[in-house]
């Protein structure tokens, strides 16, 4: 379980590589989603999923979960949703005031108007 789970992080991180290193927006917001869901999956294999260690921890009488794995993956979460949303009406607006969507014909385009 762990493998797949580690190949697939290996994965989404080569991929979302990939697609940062090309010159459209929309290409860019996608590589930074799969490097988001990348870390996310990363953070939760670090909670140890293995079925002898489970995420609970005996201090004192009561065991109880340990909640920072979660905690942080949901915290991974909110702020990746909201820089989409944030890069998302960003590429929108370029595109609206330049009618591209390529990153060398944006620096042109503010270059010349700029």
């Amino acid at each position: 379980m762990n493998f797949v789970l580690a190949l697939t992080v290996g994965v989404l991180f080569g991929v979302s590589t990939y697609f940062l290193l090309k010159r459209s927006v929309v290409k860019l917001l996608l590589g930074v989603l799969m490097l988001s869901y990348g870390t996310e999956l990363l953070i939760f294999m670090m909670g140890d999923l293995s079925e002898r260690n489970m995420p609970i921890l005996e201090l004192g009488e009561e065991p109880f979960a340990d909640p920072i794995p979660q905690a942080l993956i949901l915290t991974a979460i909110v702020i990746g949703f909201g820089f989409t949303a944030f890069t998302l009406m960003l590429a929108y607006r370029f595109y609206f005031d330049l009618r591209t969507e390529d990153l060398d014909q944006m620096v042109e385009e503010t270059e010349v108007h700029g």
